[in-house]
């Protein structure tokens, strides 16, 4: 299931589907030794959200179509457009919570649903594992893995990653 409202097809952009735990909340750093970034309080949570992540996500929107592939659903429009600056709210794909054996990762059947197999796509997200990179591979449209490091999230290097890659198709 999904919100598509805003992707257009025909841009010939490519999709970026963005986590949002790990990749813009940051988790797992040294209490010490925070990362930049503010602290959002989302029903009842605090989270950091990494100054780093608001720097390179907007510029991104100008080689993608975002879209939200996260956890947090919905949520993500009630709190972090405009707070990283971006021009609207985003499309986001919703997840069935128990996908059961058929899918050793519980984002993936969403992701199929939403972008099918032939759109190009790039997806960032600190928990990837070896059936993402299977499906990536399995893929027939362009597919870029981009993985993060939680307590780090989206960095420069990623962000460059990302816009070659977009140049590249």
């Amino acid at each position: 299931m999904s919100d598509a409202a805003g992707i257009n097809p025909d841009s010939g952009k490519p999709l970026l589907l963005v986590d949002v735990d790990g990749v813009i909340s940051l988790f797992g750093f040294d209490p010490d030794a925070l990362p930049e970034g503010d602290w959002l309080h989302v029903d009842g949570i605090l989270h950091l959200c990494s100054a780093r992540a608001a720097q390179h996500l907007p510029g991104l929107n100008d080689h993608f179509e975002l879209v939200w592939c996260t956890g947090w659903e919905e949520k993500a429009n009630d709190y972090l457009p405009q707070w990283l600056g971006l021009p609207a709210a985003l499309p986001y794909l919703q997840f069935e919570r128990n996908p059961g054996l058929a899918r050793a990762h519980w984002k993936l059947q969403a992701i199929d649903d939403f972008a099918g197999h032939q759109r190009p796509l790039a997806w960032i997200d600190d928990a990837l594992d070896e059936a993402c990179r299977q499906w990536a591979a399995e893929r027939t449209g362009p597919t870029l893995l981009v993985q993060t490091v939680p307590s780090e999230g989206l960095d420069e290097n990623h962000a460059a990653e990302l816009r070659a890659w977009a140049a590249a198709l």
